[in-house]
């Protein structure tokens, strides 16, 4: 089994929007085979309790105005791992420390990562 089209759409949007509050190393992997409960898994990290409150913000923004719908959200108050999930698509927004030590990617290693086509950016200091 594979993602739904409107599970990979969505995981675009999560991803756009991670990436425009600054969100780094994002990923969106398929985990429909292994996981009955969801589609799609982005994962986001920020690099402080500040910059994961903000992305997470406005990733729940950017999917309810694409028609996705809250069930769940954990995790905003501490802004070390904020989950957001949409039912489909579930997103985890990290503080940089918790990424590593949690490791979902090489959790789910097996699944396929959806491409996200996101705008390539100069690294910081690279004035052209």
């Amino acid at each position: 089994m594979t993602a739904t089209d409107r599970a990979i759409d969505l995981a675009k949007v999560a991803a756009r929007a991670a990436d425009d509050k600054q969100g780094v190393d994002i990923v969106a992997l398929d985990v429909s085979g292994p996981l009955p409960l969801a589609d799609a898994f982005v994962l986001v990290t920020g690099r402080n309790e500040r910059n994961v409150q903000a992305i997470a913000s406005e990733v729940e923004d950017r999917m309810i105005e694409a028609g996705a719908k809250p069930l769940r959200r954990e995790g905003r108050a501490e802004g070390r791992w904020v989950l957001l999930d949409f039912g489909d698509v579930v997103v985890h927004v990290f503080h940089e420390e918790e990424r590593l030590y949690y490791s979902l990617e090489r959790l789910w290693k097996d699944c396929p990562v959806i491409p996200l086509d996101l705008p390539a950016h100069a690294p910081a200091g690279d004035e052209a």
